[in-house]
Parts: C-alpha cells; structure tokens; sequence
C-alpha cells in the first residue's frame, strides 16, 4: 500500500503593525548587562509598547545619562535617534531636543542614582515645566555600575555585603514627581509586563511629562529577599492599584459597563482604563495621590499603577508659544533676526 505524505504546511507570515513593521524590527543592539537583570525586561516591554503603537522609530528619540540604566537605549528601537548625556543631565538634553525639534517622541531612561543623587534638580524642574517626555527610572537601589554603593532609593537599614548597613531614609521618586507637580505618576515592578506595558503605552499618548519609577532589581547587588527592589520581595508584597488597560484613538471604543471603572481620555483621543481595585482611588485627584503615596511610604507598601493624570495642563512647548512647525525645519532667515529687527528691539530699551 502506498503511502502519501501530506505537504507540511506553509510557514506563517510573521505578524507586523499598523506600518508594517515586524516587531524585531524595533530591537537594538544585544544587552550588555547581567543575565536576568530588571533592565532588560523594561526595553522588552518598551519595544512592544511602541511596535503596537505603531510609532515611527525614526522620529524617536532616546535619552540617557550615566549608570546601568542609561546603557539600555542601545538595547531597543535601533533606528532611533539616541543621546547619551552626562551624570544627571539627561532632562536638559531631553529639552533641547525637543523644543528644537517638536514633533519627536521622546523617551527619557535613568536610574535611582542618575535621576535621585546628582541629577534630582533637573528631574524636578523636567517635571515642573511639564516636558513631554517618557521620563523612566529603573530603580535597583544601588550603584549597580559601580559595584553596589546605596543610592538615594536604597532602604533605610538595608544592609549589603559591601556597602554596609544603609543609615540615611530612602527618597521616594512618586511623591517628588508630585510635588514638583509632573501630570502622569505611575510606578510598576519589572516583573509584571503586562501593567508595565499598558503604563508606557499611557506615557507615550500623555501631553506633557509621562513619569515611570519601575522597580528593576540588579541580580548582582540587590536581589536578596529583605530588599524591596529585589524581585522576591515585589512578587511577593505588589499591591496594583488597578487593572489597567489602553485603548488607541484608531480602535473602536467598546468597554464593558463596570460601576468600579474609570476611563481617561487623553489628548489625542486613546483611552486608559482603570478598573479599580481600590475601590475609592480617582487617579485624577492630586490629594488623593498625595496621601496614597504619602501612607504606603511609611507603611512599606509597594503600591504599583497610575498614582496621578492630569491632561488639562499645557506643556513646555505650549507654554513657550513654540510654532507648530518644528524650530529645526526653518530657514535661518526665520531663526536670525534681522539687523533691523534689532535695531527696533535696542531702540525699545
């Protein structure tokens, strides 16, 4: 009896995004950093928030300072356009780049030492001039670079191998954002994708600052039990305070009637939706936010989700009454004025 082998069946079209891009397409360079390192996990999650999206990676782009964190940009959206800048002094590269050039998406990577040592004055000022810009800090606890030193996040009392025993109270990067009035707070841990990516894909559609405190444990330094930056302690003591979701402007809206769900919509028309877990929490009510962040600090609770959104505030370009077509696009002869044009200014004086 003859047999007859079945044709295999035809290899399937690998999946791609509104432009027609496969999501590999948005990948880097291959990572540096320690094997199972937090880091990691976020640049994954930042190349498929923006592969579904559908951004255009050439009009990204990517900013950085000094640490393990501010090596990641190397690692997703390789057709990006990239800065890596000095010690703390991302937020200040992030805003020439973009007054210059408005019409980029930008995404801003620190660390708990970058952004909570040396850099906090400038993170405190992006976030009251309310740049926009996705503002991420993978927060570990330590130096991670230089060999696991405490930074300013590290808990009061930790004690590490090398470093000793931490004296100094940890600063909590949520309630600073806050108070220097940034209009979208959320905290996450690395270990959870699925809330980290419906967050970036938040922060990517907000006008104005997007500020993300990812919880990123450092395998090397950082990663015993007692640490709330390690991942044993955030899989075990995460309390999310939502269920978060997003909706894009180019998707029909359906949403199933909840008496505990709270919809946003942005600026652009996509949608987050909150289905709340605490079942009093209004993302949009600063007080609120306050005294959340304000109790799970002095009760060491490690709250993750959407703290604060405000979408009615202007942002830096809108406050400095930039024209619409990007600065680097006009011809000198708009940028320069003119002899006499000076000439009328000095003559005001």
């Amino acid at each position: 009896m003859e047999t007859v082998k079945k044709a295999a069946p035809a290899p399937r079209a690998p999946k791609t995004n509104l432009i027609g891009l496969e999501k590999t397409d948005y990948r880097g360079r291959p990572s540096t950093l320690c094997k199972g390192c937090g880091h990691d996990s976020i640049s994954q999650r930042i190349i498929n928030a923006v592969w579904e999206l559908g951004l255009d990676q050439t009009q990204v782009i990517k900013l950085s300072g000094i640490g393990c964190s501010s090596k990641t940009p190397a690692y997703f959206l390789g057709y990006s356009h990239g800065f890596n800048s000095v010690h703390g002094r991302m937020p200040s590269v992030a805003t020439g780049a973009i007054v210059a050039n408005r019409s980029l998406t930008a995404i801003g990577i620190s660390g708990d030492g970058d952004t909570a040592s040396i850099g906090l004055g400038q993170f405190k000022h992006a976030m009251r001039r309310n740049l926009p810009l996705v503002y991420i800090v993978e927060n570990n606890g330590v130096y991670g670079l230089t060999k696991g030193q405490f930074s300013a996040t590290a808990d009061q009392g930790q004690q590490l191998k090398y470093a000793g025993v931490n004296d100094m109270p940890p600063l909590d990067l949520c309630l600073e954002a806050l108070a220097a009035n940034a209009t979208f707070i959320g905290r996450s841990f690395a270990g959870d994708a699925k809330q980290v990516e419906a967050l970036l894909k938040a922060a990517l559609s907000h006008r104005g600052i997007a500020f993300l405190d990812i919880i990123s444990p450092c395998v090397t330094f950082n990663n015993h039990d007692t640490s709330t930056k390690s991942y044993g302690w955030g899989k075990e003591h995460q309390v999310s305070l939502q269920e978060l979701n997003f909706v894009p402007k180019y998707d029909e809206i359906e949403i199933d009637e909840y008496d505990d769900e709270t919809e946003v919509q942005m600026h652009d028309g996509s949608w987050i939706v909150l289905k709340k877990l605490d079942e009093d929490y209004d993302p949009t009510d600063r007080d609120a936010a306050y005294r959340t962040l304000e109790h799970a600090r002095r009760e060491q609770k490690f709250l993750t989700g959407l703290f604060y959104i405000n979408e009615d505030q202007p942002d830096t370009n809108e406050l400095l009454h930039t024209v619409d077509e990007p600065l680097v696009n006009l011809p000198e002869s708009k940028l320069k004025p003119s002899r006499e044009s000076l000439k009328k200014i000095m003559a005001g004086f």
